[in-house]
């Protein structure tokens, strides 16, 4: 590639076109740049033909580090389907389902074990990622037509419906604020020419944080709803508006039934008071690693801690009744974990695959694994009662 056609490749590159978009339009706000960053349908994070999951690639989500996580829910959507009093069909969405690992342990343990209930589902894969999507496909060809592929937003859901979501809030685009001189400031992403290193050929212009005012009301707004405010100087905090947006698509589209979302969060007084979250709780990660966040767009996986006290609040507004809440170990043990873990263990074909499932249940349950960073919330749709 010589150097004219290495100008005109890189001057396509995501990061080029944010710097491109920051020189004319000004700084962005973060939550733009990571909306980019993560979903731009050339070259997000999520759209690129990237191996993200397992030990090589940058995360693994607990369907992927065992079956059991799925198989557990599987036994769980049944108490469900029985507490909607067994409707002749009923849908179940997964959204943000990835390669579909999730998906295949729940239908193969509902087709295997509870076969009117397989019989009555039809199970949607909610997913953007073109490459994510294509595997799914052929990972769960074999169940036909009970499977189908849409987004929420476009489904007419008729009748008794779970709406899951594992791992999904964490990854939608959040404002970043702060407070300066005593008031509530938003951080954008601005640009500023590199250091003078002449070692380096064609460099291009670094990505900066800067501070202005807040790109919408609702950043304030959010901080009253959920009881809880900045109170030193230069404390950063993360506002997932996206997240608020999400759950409101869903519920609405929930006639009856239940929503079902597993993260790693904590409660708003914990995210905004404890001193190990002063800068806030963005993450980037590639290779298992730690990175700047700002680095190279498009190829890190970027993340933040959901706010469980205002997804909860907002399901007040929106008729969501919370069942249930729980650390996911517990959430999992109540649910029968143990009890899938000695049938599958039954059932293994030989000594690895029993150690490999033990060895996945201590993961999922010890405190040592990812019992203390997980959560469990399920929220029932309720008739609102109608004004007098």
């Amino acid at each position: 590639m010589n150097l004219s056609e290495r100008s005109i490749f890189e001057g396509f590159n995501l990061a080029n076109r944010l710097r491109q978009r920051i020189k004319h339009d000004g700084p962005m706000a973060f939550r733009d740049w990571m909306e980019a960053a993560l979903y731009d349908p050339q070259h997000g994070y999520y759209f690129q033909p990237l191996d993200r999951w397992g030990r090589a690639g940058d995360y693994r989500t607990s369907p992927e580090r065992s079956p059991l996580f799925a198989a557990t829910f599987a036994r769980f959507f049944v108490t469900l389907y029985q507490s909607l009093n067994c409707p002749e069909r009923w849908t179940i969405v997964e959204a943000g389902a990835g390669a579909g690992q999730f998906a295949e342990v729940v239908l193969d343990t509902l087709q295997r074990r509870f076969p009117e209930v397989f019989a009555a589902t039809n199970y949607v894969i909610d997913e953007v990622s073109p490459a994510s999507v294509a595997a799914a496909a052929i990972r769960l060809a074999r169940f036909g037509d009970r499977v189908e592929f849409a987004h929420l937003q476009e489904l007419q859901i008729k009748g008794a419906a779970v709406i899951f979501a594992n791992e999904l809030l964490d990854a939608l685009p959040v404002h970043r604020v702060t407070l300066k001189d005593g008031e509530l400031q938003e951080l954008y992403v601005a640009t500023y020419p590199p250091k003078n290193d002449h070692s380096k050929i064609d460099q291009a212009e670094e990505f900066c944080w800067v501070t202005g005012p807040l790109s919408t009301p609702e950043l304030a707004a959010y901080f009253k709803v959920v009881g809880a405010e900045l109170r030193s100087e230069g404390q950063i905090a993360e506002v997932n508006l996206a997240a608020a947006s999400w759950v409101t698509a869903a519920a609405a589209k929930l006639s009856r039934g239940y929503l079902i979302t597993v993260d790693y969060g904590a409660e708003a007084t914990e995210l905004y008071t404890a001193p190990e979250r002063r800068q806030g709780t963005l993450r980037a990660f590639r290779g298992h690693e730690f990175r700047d966040p700002l680095e190279d767009p498009g190829k890190n996986d970027l993340t933040t801690t959901v706010d469980w006290t205002y997804i909860k609040r907002l399901g007040v507004d929106l008729g969501l009744e919370t069942k249930d809440f729980q650390r996911q170990d517990q959430f999992l043990l109540h649910a029968g974990l143990l009890e899938e873990l000695e049938l599958m263990t039954e059932q293994a074909a030989n000594e690895a695959e029993k150690a490999s499932l033990r060895a996945g249940a201590r993961e999922m349950i010890l405190p040592t694994g990812m019992a203390n960073s997980f959560q469990v919330l399920v929220q029932q749709k309720v008739a609102r009662a109608s004004r007098p």
